[in-house]
């Protein structure tokens, strides 16, 4: 249970650092971090659950294994897209409505694992 424990404070770290994020007006860095507070989450709800880490960057399947409901499992596979889209430069800036979005569906995630766990 202690891996479990360490996933849910990386993923509060991680929710902390999208949040410092959006303050500072660095969007893209702000919906990243929103989807990696939601995977750590998630991957410690499939910790607790399967007791083996998988090493996977999908939400949405992610969500699926630990028998998310399709609210949380539709809202990980927009999170998902974060994943990529911020890791390279592209035409696409990331606006404030976009981290906001990003950080309160990362929130509704981190929330259902809680209630899971």
């Amino acid at each position: 249970m202690e891996e479990v424990a360490k996933w849910v404070e990386k993923a509060e770290h991680d929710l902390n650092a999208a949040e410092v994020n959006l303050k500072e007006g660095i969007y893209d860095v702000s919906a990243f971090f929103s989807q990696q507070a939601a995977e750590k989450s998630l991957k410690a709800l499939y910790i607790s659950k399967y007791k083996e880490l998988w090493k996977i960057h999908d939400l949405y399947e992610l969500a699926i294994k630990v028998e998310a409901p399709k609210t949380i499992s539709d809202i990980c596979e927009k999170l998902t897209q974060h994943y990529i889209a911020t890791m390279y430069p592209n035409d696409e800036e990331y606006s404030k409505e976009d981290a906001e979005e990003a950080v309160e569906q990362a929130k509704k995630v981190m929330k259902w694992v809680k209630e899971k766990l």
